[in-house]
């Protein structure tokens, strides 16, 4: 019996593929964006962030606040108006005002030094708006005009209780009152100074502003937009008082 002859196979073994590679992953737009944020450190804004709605709310009542405040001390005296009058003034509750102010008397002070700041800036503005060719006398005419405003117009209760219960705060805050006020005085001097090189004021400057304040300061007291006199003729009566034409 013939030996088995060992079969081939007529078919060769198929080579060994090599592994195939893996497929990389498709990134979406999406997800490419947010790898590219991941990457690129964020920038802070610039400035200052914007003040949340409950801040701009507390910055309102302590306006509010200060504002009733200066009224009740005009019409009815520092002593004579109570937290509970200030705070009935704002439509809050009693204990509110103490939020904001830890007393009355640092009501006072805010009330005259943040109304002095204010009105130093707003003077200020005031004669840069003027022309670089305005002379002296159109300038003290704009201070006059300027301090009429603050006296007497919409939010000017601030300098009746800033004349009127000067007694009323303690000595350190006197002091801080009288350097914005000193501020605000000084920036005159220098308009008072050349109208009296040119021999058209009154009086001796350092003089002249004390008695033009004097006599500015007490309008408060009998000016009546009612009887028809404008702030602005206001003005030019007082210029005419103090220099000669």
């Amino acid at each position: 019996m013939d030996s088995p002859v060992p079969r081939t196979s007529a078919i060769a073994p198929a080579p060994k593929k090599p592994p195939a590679r893996p497929r990389s992953k498709a990134v979406a737009p999406s997800d490419a964006n947010a790898a590219t944020a991941e990457a690129t450190p964020t920038r802070r804004p610039r400035g200052r962030p914007r003040k949340t709605a409950e801040e701009l709310d507390d910055g309102n009542r302590r306006r509010k606040l200060m504002d009733g405040a200066a009224k009740l001390f005009r019409t009815q005296g520092f002593a004579a108006t109570s937290t509970r009058d200030i705070a009935a003034a704002a439509g809050m509750h009693s204990g509110s005002p103490f939020y904001h102010f830890e007393s009355k008397s640092a009501l006072l002070y805010a009330v005259m030094s943040e109304g002095m700041t204010m009105a130093t800036q707003s003077q200020q503005q005031a004669l840069n708006a003027l022309p670089a060719t305005a002379t002296p006398r159109e300038q003290l005419h704009t201070l006059i005009r300027h301090h009429f405003e603050i006296l007497l117009g919409p939010r000017s209760s601030f300098i009746p209780v800033m004349l009127y219960e000067w007694r009323s705060l303690t000595p350190a805050q006197r002091k801080g009152i009288a350097r914005i006020k000193d501020s605000y005085e000084a920036t005159w001097m220098p308009v008072l100074e050349a109208l009296a090189q040119q021999g058209a004021l009154q009086a001796e400057p350092g003089v002249a502003r004390l008695f033009i304040f004097g006599a500015l300061n007490w309008a408060v007291q009998w000016f009546s937009p009612k009887k028809g006199k404008s702030l602005d003729a206001l003005t030019d009566e007082a210029l005419a008082l103090f220099i000669r034409s």
